[in-house]
């Protein structure tokens, strides 16, 4: 069973001008150090907060790297819980869980032509090894149970509802589209089942 081990004060976004909280946990996978962050209180009316599983992406979160939406996607989540409130749960499993040399590899075999699933599986992994069983152990932590959901992963939603969580609402997040990831979120779509609108 998790439970909070620390919370502090801090400011995010692209402006560092959100007002936020950051909490680490006791209770999770061994040599798993994932945080939550937590924005103003829900709106008003009492609906279930907004919660985002965001899986860790060096790459895309602090390099913005033209391979993938990731960064865009975090920056697009704080700014939308900034006006309506919301936990982003901030999970440490790079690459979709393959870890972050693993995912170079990836991007080399990417550059010779093979998707992002397709390449993964060259390297001898799964689609997707990500675990998200965590992130339901954090939400039961903070005494949440019921949650709208951002997402556009199938595998987050079955994920989550298998654990005991339930979604009341998954919003997607827009399609961020740039010179280099299309055929990444194509592969998404066809691959991933991804609900996103290029």
């Amino acid at each position: 069973m998790a439970e909070v081990r620390a919370r502090v004060d801090f400011k995010v976004g692209p402006k560092s001008n959100i007002e936020a909280e950051l909490l680490s946990f006791n209770g999770l996978t061994p040599g798993k150090e994932h945080v939550a962050v937590i924005f103003k209180s829900a709106d008003s009316n009492n609906e279930p907060p907004l919660v985002r599983m965001h899986s860790e992406c060096l790459t895309g979160d602090v390099f913005h790297s033209s391979r993938c939406d990731c960064g865009e996607q975090l920056d697009e989540t704080i700014l939308k819980m900034d006006k309506n409130g919301g936990v982003l749960l901030y999970l440490r499993q790079e690459g979709r869980g393959i870890g972050l040399y693993n995912k170079i590899d990836a991007y080399k075999l990417q550059s010779e032509g093979l998707n992002t699933y397709e390449a993964n599986n060259h390297l001898g992994f799964g689609d997707d090894l990500r675990d998200f069983a965590d992130a339901a152990k954090m939400l039961n932590a903070l005494n949440i149970h019921k949650i709208r959901l951002i997402t556009n992963n199938p595998k987050k939603i079955n994920d989550l509802k298998d654990k005991g969580i339930e979604i009341t609402e998954v919003i997607n997040t827009l399609a961020h589209i740039k010179s280099g990831n299309e055929d990444y979120l194509k592969a998404k779509i066809s691959h991933g089942k991804h609900k996103l609108k290029l």
